[in-house]
């Protein structure tokens, strides 16, 4: 087996941020269970800026079914509660007064089968960009700089990687839909 040329691993490198991408993006999918990564998108308005929530406090997870935020300044509260009440999470924070509560309702069967295609969603964006990667990869060949063999040998390395990926994101997109369903 020969080494890969470096513009099979440039796309093997791609690739892998693709990937990455997507179990962010499963990340931020509801499961029956609490889970941090569930805000890692909350966007909160700090002093009139945009701060991420998970940069201005904590979030534990105390119960299967409970997040609790603590922000690190008590002012920061009531920017929290409105950030996560007009999230699209479809959870309302319980207050304290210096820390914030999300109790997780179960899921009906009819939003986990919602969630599921949400899923099925980014595994699909997930292909098209690895399917994307391999084509620009590939088109990098079409001057004369490489003899045939090259090009033939390059063109397998990346299809191997891109067949490889594909298998990934199946798999991925399976676990997930296997945790969504999981009552």
């Amino acid at each position: 087996m020969t080494a890969m040329d470096e513009i099979a691993l440039e796309a093997q490198s791609r690739m892998v941020k693709s990937l990455e991408a997507l179990h962010a993006n499963f990340n931020t999918l509801r499961t029956g269970r609490a889970n941090a990564a569930l805000l890692d998108r909350i966007e909160v308005d700090y002093y009139g800026d945009k701060i991420m929530l998970n940069q201005i406090s904590s979030v534990t997870v105390p119960e299967p079914r409970q997040l609790l935020i603590k922000p690190y300044d008590r002012n920061d509260v009531k920017a929290i509660v409105s950030a996560l009440s007009s999230s699209n999470i479809g959870i309302n924070p319980i207050n304290d007064g210096t820390s914030i509560r999300l109790v997780l309702p179960p899921l009906t069967e009819e939003r986990r089968h919602d969630l599921v295609k949400v899923a099925k969603k980014y595994a699909d964006e997930s292909k098209v960009a690895i399917r994307n990667i391999r084509h620009e990869h590939i088109d990098l060949l079409s001057d004369d700089e490489y003899s045939e063999d090259l090009k033939k040998r390059i063109v397998a390395d990346i299809q191997k990687v891109y067949d490889e990926k594909v298998l990934e994101i199946d798999a991925a997109f399976k676990e997930k839909e296997t945790e969504i369903m999981t009552l």
